[in-house]
């Protein structure tokens, strides 16, 4: 990453900004010229957070506005895919040797962070290979372009974008990096984690000890931020993630979860006809859901490290993606 330029460190800070609209301020130029939304984010950022007022025009003044950006997140949502089509997506034979490839190469930091944080490293490895393939498709917008847009040009989420763009420069300031630099997805999702800045925030770690948290460059940080990320999130070490069941009786149905929140127990869903191999004490919350596989439709109950996965993204089938990548990761490598 690129050392941050002097007018975001914090010594640079005290330049006044007259107001961002008074006479003494600078104008915005380039895409935002005359943007009433960008010169109150501006005013907000240096009366809230201190930042240089002039210095943040002359960024903006860099700031592109991106057609595409728009035309991807306005883009009418795809088919849902069943889960048979859904997965060939992510368990694949070149994922899944590339994730070998990962674990191997990583190992030490891998079993650290296992040991520090309780996630097992094969749940760490399959995030970074469902997000990213292990780094090699972490996006190629930058960041700040992407932020911008969708945070002053998407009026349904500018809210949400707007607050990642405050986010946003403020980690660039932290770590002391060029915010002009550094890249992502169209939506600003960074590095081999997909954190979003907010996320990058809260639950970052510098787990190679060398000053800087770099989940761009740096695989040791990216594996101790998703375990850190996870733990923070409840995961439980040494639980497991989902059971496999069997439904009988004219009431299975009724066990079925409506949305993500575990807000069933074993117990109920026993009472309903759902019967589990695995040995579950009653009072453990679930989510009940069933997946249309190749062989008809599978029933499941997502435990609550489940439930932790769907916090990384909220998708039933994301979770059973990372899941059963993580597995087929195991097999591959003859175990643990």
């Amino acid at each position: 990453m690129k050392i941050l330029r002097n007018w975001m460190m914090r010594g640079a800070l005290g330049v006044g900004f007259c107001g961002v609209l008074g006479a003494a301020a600078p104008a915005l130029a380039g895409d935002y010229e005359g943007s009433p939304q960008v010169a109150e984010f501006v005013a907000e950022m240096t009366r809230d957070y201190g930042f240089a007022g002039e210095q943040l025009v002359s960024l903006f003044r860099e700031v592109e506005r991106k057609q595409a950006i728009l035309d991807a997140i306005s883009r009418p949502a795809e088919r849902v895919k069943p889960w048979k089509e859904y997965r060939p997506i992510f368990i694949t034979d070149a994922r899944i040797q590339k994730g070998v490839d990962f674990w191997n190469k990583h190992a030490d930091a891998l079993a650290r962070a296992e040991k520090e944080y309780g996630v097992p490293a094969q749940v760490i490895v399959a995030i970074i290979g469902v997000e990213t393939f292990y780094g090699g498709n972490t996006g190629s917008y930058r960041v700040i372009d992407a932020l911008s847009t969708l945070g002053f040009d998407y009026p349904p989420r500018a809210d949400f974008f707007r607050k990642q763009l405050k986010e946003f420069l403020l980690l660039a300031r932290e770590e002391q990096v060029d915010p002009l630099t550094l890249k992502g997805s169209y939506a600003g999702a960074m590095g081999l984690p997909q954190f979003m800045p907010g996320s990058f925030r809260a639950y970052a770690v510098d787990f190679d000890g060398d000053g800087h948290i770099d989940i761009w460059n740096n695989p040791v940080d990216a594996i101790g931020s998703v375990a850190s990320y996870f733990k923070r999130h409840g995961w439980v070490a040494g639980e497991p993630v989902v059971s496999r069941a069997q439904v009988r009786g004219e009431n299975a149905e009724q066990g079925l979860t409506e949305g993500l929140d575990p807000v069933k127990n074993v117990g109920e869903l026993r009472a309903l006809g759902w019967a589990s191999g695995d040995a579950l004490r009653d009072d453990l919350p679930v989510t009940a859901f069933r997946l249309d596989g190749v062989d008809g439709m599978e029933y499941w109950m997502g435990l609550p490290n489940f439930y932790v996965i769907t916090r990384y993204n909220r998708s039933v089938m994301y979770s059973m993606a990372v899941h059963q990548l993580s597995e087929s990761l195991v097999n591959a490598r003859g175990g643990r």
